[in-house]
């Protein structure tokens, strides 16, 4: 499906690496203007000498402040994918202050807060936008240690319900893709484990996680999560928000 974003400018979190790192090179492909943000710079480096022309922007989105002050000064965004995020797997009886803090800081809080610097601007503009927020189909299905995981993209879900509702009124649409495991540096660190990932297996009617490009074994591609992504900032879903956009395999429909 062919789309152009030209003439607009995208800003997406967590974009050194994985499903971050190729939303932003594909919407540079298809002609947006791109800001990328990551919390280390080594990767933004690489991601500007791959595609010279992307925007770079270094800072922890957990730190509230630092994260005021760095998109402060961001400029006119119409497109944003809320991609940033950290698995801290634990089991739910040694769950710890600082993994709970982190999650929700990373995962749910900076949400909001970039996403209220780009409505804000928006709405001052009187522009249309899009956003997507990067979910999980663990948002909507218990995994063993993943109390506080599925509790942040729980709570995502349904904030992106509530952003759509009171958005909607200023043209601004807002949905969630909600994947499977993906193959992505995170996602081979909580999910290699050959036991522990054939029970997930299992359930995917589909049979296979999705998975980075530069993964050995030939599985789908991160590229299915970000085409779910382009469609949802596109056009094409004009009239689409406040939902949820699973890429699971079918994971979720037993």
């Amino acid at each position: 499906m062919e789309r152009s974003f030209a003439g607009r400018r995208a800003l997406v979190t967590g974009a050194g690496k994985g499903i971050g790192r190729d939303t932003a090179k594909a919407l540079f492909a298809s002609g947006a203007q791109v800001v990328a943000v990551s919390r280390t710079q080594e990767d933004l480096v690489s991601l500007a000498q791959e595609c010279p022309g992307i925007e770079t922007l270094c800072v922890d989105l957990g730190d509230w402040e630092a994260t005021e002050r760095s998109l402060s000064t961001i400029g006119p965004v119409d497109l944003l994918v809320n991609n940033a995020g950290v698995a801290l797997l634990q089991p739910f009886l040694e769950v710890t202050k600082e993994a709970c803090d982190r999650s929700f800081d990373v995962n749910y809080r900076s949400v909001i807060q970039v996403s209220q610097i780009v409505s804000r601007g928006l709405i001052a503009r009187g522009s249309p936008g899009a956003i997507v927020n990067v979910s999980s189909q663990a948002s909507q299905c218990a995994l063993k240690d993943h109390a506080i995981y599925c509790s942040t993209k729980s709570a995502m879900d349904m904030l992106t319900k509530v952003m759509a509702l009171e958005l909607g009124p200023h043209k601004i649409r807002v949905n969630t893709v909600n994947p499977t495991v993906v193959m992505t540096a995170m996602g081979k660190a909580n999910w290699n484990d050959s036991k522990k990932s054939e029970a997930m297996l299992s359930r995917i009617p589909l049979g296979k996680f999705a998975a980075s490009r530069y993964h050995p074994i030939p599985l789908a591609e991160v590229e299915d999560v970000v085409n779910s992504i382009l469609f949802l900032l596109s056009d094409r879903s004009a009239m689409t928000t406040g939902s949820a956009l699973l890429v699971d395999g079918g994971y979720l429909v037993g």
